[in-house]
């Protein structure tokens, strides 16, 4: 390839900010929940970057034809690459793409493909547009992609802060995490945190169920709590961790947990999992491709602690991301942390949103 911009490209972040920002000189955009990346195209060659600068190329076949077809010859575009459902995005069926099979990767293209949203514009024919200010890329990226046709797909925007913050509650129900806000003078600064995040954030009473030794001190240190809610079956279920410790207390909570490691096998209600090496179910201690080779295992605890978390969002019957720690409820009995405390968010047409974004 031979752009103005050459892959690969670390993509710009942003920084989180607990409200959206007032006054005239931002962009607001819905914050999609899939795999940024960055797409080069130089002709008849297409090159699908991720976030962490590796190719995404064979994971997606069925958006290059598309691309090829609609995308300008020589351009650069950021973007998210999502899978619609009937009423929001779904993340667990885009985690199936990243997958070694071919065959696999190939059918699932078929019976669940994904699109393509795009928010910014890096490069056009032989002009770097980074060093551009938002408003103009934002200008060009809409003319360019005004005509454009599923799974190609623009993100909406306005400059409209009562506008943003109705997005910021009514796109939650379709999958969308939150709200970008970005500069209307904004150059595009590669791995730098300049635009601004507002994401969801709510409390949730957990189980603690177990724990992980922080990878640089076992037997010293805690790196996370393994986090529970009971089902309607009154079954425990795993629904993430919680990691969010300063080292010093790491190292306290070796002593504050020790009383509930005594005989926690005995009768956990994750036992099965930790007996049962290579079990196909989601469980705590379990390896799987997108854990890299990393030492998941685990130490059961008695489940008796209950604590306040929180949390953006579920994904399923699970934390999307990781819980932040907000204090132990040792007013609380471990039995009423059920999933009914946890707030439903009514769902919301994905279509409603993409035809806003043209």
């Amino acid at each position: 390839m031979h752009l103005p911009v050459q892959p690969t490209v670390a993509p710009m972040l942003a920084k989180r900010v607990d409200d959206i920002p007032s006054g005239d000189t931002w962009i607001f955009e819905p914050k999609w929940d899939g795999f940024r990346t960055i797409v080069f195209r130089d002709g008849d060659d297409l090159m699908l970057q991720s976030r962490d600068q590796k190719p995404l190329d064979r994971y997606f076949p069925e958006l290059f034809e598309p691309l090829k077809a609609q995308l300008p010859s020589r351009c650069v575009l950021d973007g998210e690459i999502v899978i619609a459902a009937s009423k929001g995005l779904d993340f667990d069926a885009l985690q199936l793409r990243i997958h070694p099979a071919a065959s696999r990767i190939k059918m699932l293209s078929q019976e669940i493909p994904a699109s393509i949203v795009f928010f910014d514009l890096l490069a056009l024919d032989d002009q770097d547009m980074t060093g551009e200010p938002f408003e103009r890329r934002r200008t060009e990226l809409e003319s360019l992609l005004k005509k454009a046709k599923a799974p190609i797909h623009m993100t909406p925007a306005t400059r409209d802060v009562a506008t943003a913050r109705d997005w910021f509650q009514r796109f939650e129900g379709a999958g969308l995490d939150g709200v970008m806000a970005k500069s209307l003078d904004g150059i595009y600064a590669p791995n730098k945190r300049t635009m601004l995040k507002v994401k969801h954030e709510r409390d949730c009473d957990c189980v603690v169920a177990g724990f992980r030794w922080h990878k640089d001190a076992e037997n010293e240190a805690i790196g996370s709590l393994l986090l529970g809610l009971y089902d309607t079956s009154g079954a425990l279920q795993h629904v993430g961790v919680c990691a969010s410790f300063t080292q010093k207390k790491r190292r306290e909570l070796v002593d504050f947990l020790a009383p509930y490691r005594r005989d926690a096998l005995k009768n956990h209600p994750w036992r099965s999992w930790a007996e049962a090496e290579g079990d196909n179910q989601r469980m705590p201690g379990g390896q799987s491709r997108w854990s890299q080779g990393k030492d998941l295992s685990w130490e059961p605890l008695r489940p008796e602690l209950v604590v306040e978390v929180a949390y953006e969002h579920m994904q399923g019957t699970r934390f999307r991301h990781m819980a932040q720690f907000r204090r132990w409820r040792t007013d609380k009995p471990p039995e009423d942390c059920t999933y009914e405390q946890l707030e439903v968010v009514a769902p919301h047409e994905l279509a409603s949103i993409f035809a806003t974004g043209r």
